[in-house]
Formats: structure tokens, sequence, C-alpha cells
């Protein structure tokens, strides 16, 4: 990617990450707005923030606990289905049947009031998931419009010198000579001034091979034949 492309990458990055932001604010101050409008009031016998005002999240998620116990207290623990099941056994419009059609009534009201709570906590943890992803955005975009393009590295030309084998003794190493390289001496001339094939060829041999002969040839013990 081009440092041009990596810049306007960052900038479209930065100015998401800020509507983020925004969005995710104006969600958290609409919500706590409409809360606290209801002027409701967390009861003194909560085991968490009694006596605060629900206009935040904390303060809705207490006061939805609480009303949970208030109607499970007036119902002696029965949930709304079980009530709905105590109805079917007595008498239709008998005094229990009222009684238990009221608690019934109190425990859908409960219902109905928890879940509008539970609604708001879970929009303010969306609105402070979006505040965050914002801040990431903006991270992100000030990395790409801060980066610096490193120069590459030099390549170094490696050594490729050709070699020149004689292939009619491929495994002689006297036969191979590099290009630049000082060779082995010419072929000596024979009588008449023709060059004797395989004189230099010998003495490549000799040296190379002359030393190898000659130790295994002392090696062998006295009395066997070589």
């Amino acid at each position: 990617m081009s440092k041009s492309a990596t810049k306007i990458a960052g900038i479209v990055s930065i100015i998401a990450g800020i509507l983020f932001i925004v969005a995710g604010g104006v969600t958290w101050g609409i919500v706590s707005s409409q809360l606290a409008a209801e002027n409701i009031t967390v009861p003194e016998d909560s085991s968490m923030l009694p006596g605060d005002k629900v206009d935040g999240p904390f303060s809705a998620y207490a006061q939805a606990q609480i009303i949970n116990e208030h109607a499970l207290a007036g119902t002696e623990g029965r949930t709304y289905a079980e009530l709905g099941a105590a109805m079917r056994e007595v008498e239709e419009g008998s005094e229990e049947h009222q009684a238990l059609q009221q608690q019934r009534t109190s425990v859908m009201n409960a219902s109905f009031l928890r879940a509008s709570l539970f609604t708001s906590v879970v929009s303010y943890g969306v609105a402070a998931l979006v505040m965050g992803l914002g801040v990431l955005w903006i991270l992100v975009g000030w990395a790409l419009t801060t980066l610096r393009s490193v120069p590459a590295a030099p390549v170094v030309a490696q050594d490729r010198t050709p070699v020149t084998v004689d292939t009619h003794h491929p495994l002689h190493p006297h036969d191979c000579t590099t290009a630049g390289a000082p060779g082995p001496a010419p072929d000596r001339a024979g009588p008449g001034g023709s060059v004797v094939p395989g004189v230099r060829r010998a003495q490549g041999l000799r040296r190379a091979w002359g030393p190898l002969v000659t130790s295994a040839r002392d090696s062998v013990p006295t009395g066997v034949s070589q």
C-alpha cells in the first residue's frame, strides 16, 4: 500500500471513530434523560444502591432486582406461570381464584417494569461498546497516519563465476579451471613439435594421487604381496 493510501485510510478511521463516540454518547444521554424523567428511586430495602435515583445502568439494574424481589414476596415465591397453574386448580369466580388473579396481575406488571429497566441496561452496554470501538478506530487511524515507509535493504550481488569442467575425467580435481584464475601448464610438445596428449593430465594425477598411493603401499604389512 502506498503512503498516500495509508494516510487516507488513517483519516477515514479517525473520522469513523469520532462518529462512533458521538453516537454512543448521544445514546447514553437519551437513555439517562428518559430514566431520570420517571423520577424512580431505588427502595431502601434494596441490597444495591438503596435510595439512589434511577438514571444510570447500575441504578436501573438495582431497581429491576428489587422489583422482582417484591413481586415474589407478594406471591409467596410463585412466578406468573405458577400462578396460572394454581388458578386452573380452583373454582373460577371464587375468592381464592380472584386473589390469585390479583397476584398474577401484580407479577405481570412487575415483569413489564423489569423488562423495560433491563432494556435500558442493555442500551447502556451497547452505547459503551460503540464508544470503545470509536476510541479503537481513532488509535488505528492515528497509527496509519504516522506510519513511515522503511527503505528497502540493498541487494548484495552473489559471486556467480562460471566453472569449466573437463568432461574426459570429471572426477579429477585438476581438470577444473575457474574463469579468471591461472590454469595449469599447457601440454608438452613431443618429438617433431607435436603435442603429446595427456601429459598435463598425467602430471595432475601424479600430484593428486601419488601421496595416497605411496601411503597405502607403505601401510601394507611385510610379507604380503602387493
